[in-house]
């Protein structure tokens, strides 16, 4: 234990998501012995984002506007909707540059332990952007852990009545793994996804 605002900082520091007590304490060295311009920079940042940043009105994901780049990206395929849990999930998919759809952010994933249900998430004004018949297909992009396939199985019996194509995204072995190391159930999708190969 430290004094004073060395510790405050060590314990807020700790809060984020990701960082341990350890981590919390090296972070808060590093920032004791930088350079005074790095550190007003870095908090220079943290109030442009908190004042800034919002989230779009449309989709959920972050935005520095009321509707966020692919809301407002007339090229994008609006009749493709992919529903992912996060927009870090958003940066995730458009780095791979195959999908030309829109998204729905969630905010989240069932998770009753945590005691996050369906109500907590984005599902109700998912629900209303399919009102206008605008979209034919949901890809459901949610983790592959209990949580994601949880909120899955809740979004495709939802979904079911409306009469949309509903996929989900193919799960199993990573590009550069090896059998022998990966578990039973990323085995057993693999060999549920897999695909007819053209000689």
């Amino acid at each position: 234990m430290y004094e004073g605002v060395v510790q405050d900082l060590i314990d807020e520091l700790g809060r984020l998501p990701g960082v341990g007590p350890k981590s919390a304490q090296r972070i808060a060295f590093y920032l004791l012995q930088a350079d005074e311009a790095d550190v007003r920079r870095l908090v220079s940042a943290l109030t442009e984002v908190k004042a800034r940043v919002r989230f779009c009105q449309v989709c959920g994901n972050v935005a520095e506007e009321d509707l966020c780049r692919v809301c407002r990206d007339p090229r994008r395929d609006a009749s493709v909707l992919c529903v992912v849990e996060e927009p870090k999930d958003v940066v995730a998919i458009e780095r791979t540059r195959e999908f030309r759809g829109r998204y729905h952010v969630l905010g989240g994933a069932i998770s009753p332990i945590e005691g996050v249900g369906p109500d907590d998430l984005r599902i109700r004004e998912l629900m209303t952007r399919l009102a206008s018949g605008e979209v034919t297909e949901i890809i459901i992009a949610t983790d592959p852990n209990l949580e994601g396939e949880a909120t899955a199985t809740y979004l495709a019996r939802t979904l079911k009545p409306l009469g949309l194509r509903i996929t989900r995204l193919a799960s199993g072995l990573p590009v550069g793994g090896d059998l022998e190391y990966a578990d039973e159930v990323t085995l057993g999708r693999a060999f549920e996804g897999r695909r007819l190969l053209d000689a």
